[in-house]
């Protein structure tokens, strides 16, 4: 009966993240394709439309808006309403988390850095990732300049603890992020090679 059971496993932990990601893409294409779909074939000779002309749209606007962005009118009409939305309680919360989550992904350069931090003189360390490297400013009141923030990522669940720590209780990995958040979320499972 184990042996079944860790084969069903297996089989689970093969299909299911193929699965989801199958998932995610084929919604963002239909969605896609059924907001700009109709506008198209209102746009275009129904003979010359072809269905996926949606989603090759829905891929051009991310990009027009991409180039769009570095004209300063177009980022201050988009701050305008960023400030809008900011004062609508609900949505407020809604779209600063997913603003940021987007921020960081569309950044260049990683805003983390894997490292390993030591708790106390137990010898422990517990793999985070600073992600601020001065809160001075910050309503937190921590004023000095030797104190950095460290996400604490939870293995096999999504979230994590940010903390505050001194700078020496630090110590930067060769790791990257990826590998790193990997190594963390799977308690250590999975190997670091290939990332």
């Amino acid at each position: 009966m184990k042996s079944i059971t860790k084969l069903f496993l297996t089989g689970l932990a093969t299909i299911l993240p193929i699965a989801v990601t199958v998932y995610v893409l084929y919604w963002l294409g239909t969605t896609a394709e059924s907001i700009l779909g109709p506008v198209l074939e209102r746009a275009i000779p129904k003979r010359y439309y072809r269905p996926g002309f949606g989603v090759v749209a829905g891929v051009g606007v991310v990009f027009v808006v991409g180039v769009l962005m570095k004209a300063y009118l177009f980022r201050s009409l988009v701050a305008l309403g960023e400030r809008i939305l900011g004062r609508i309680p609900l949505v407020k919360t809604l779209y600063c988390a997913l603003r940021d989550l987007m921020d960081f992904f569309a950044e260049e350069r990683p805003r983390m850095t894997p490292v390993t931090v030591q708790l106390g003189d137990t010898g422990m360390r517990l793999i985070g990732f600073v992600t601020r490297e001065n809160l001075t400013n910050t309503p937190l009141g921590v004023e000095d300049q030797d104190t950095v923030a460290v996400f604490l990522p939870m293995s096999y669940q999504m979230g994590g603890f940010t903390i505050m720590v001194p700078r020496s209780a630090v110590r930067k990995i060769d790791m990257s992020v990826e590998q790193a958040m990997r190594f963390a979320v799977t308690a250590g499972i999975a190997t670091t090679a290939g990332a």
